[in-house]
């Protein structure tokens, strides 16, 4: 279950199936407190993941050194 470097979407589909059989309540203790813990380093890779991509998108709208905001869609 120690799987390293995985990306954003496989973390979220790791963590969800981590959700799912911790949710049914039939598991003991002890592997309830493995994927826990797993669930918790899961977590931190995508919030990392997701701060990682606010802090490009942040980049990438910044024009002379000046955030500035840009409609998400076309609006017209």
């Amino acid at each position: 279950m120690a799987k390293k470097n995985l990306n954003f979407e496989d973390s979220l589909a790791e963590l969800e199936r981590l959700v799912e059989r911790m949710e049914q309540g039939s598991l003991p203790l002890e592997e309830s407190l493995k994927l826990f813990e797993r669930g918790v380093q899961l977590t931190r890779v995508c919030q990392k993941a997701l701060k990682e991509a606010e802090q490009k998108v942040q980049i990438l709208l910044e024009e002379n050194g000046e955030t500035t905001l840009k409609p998400f869609a076309d609006e017209s």
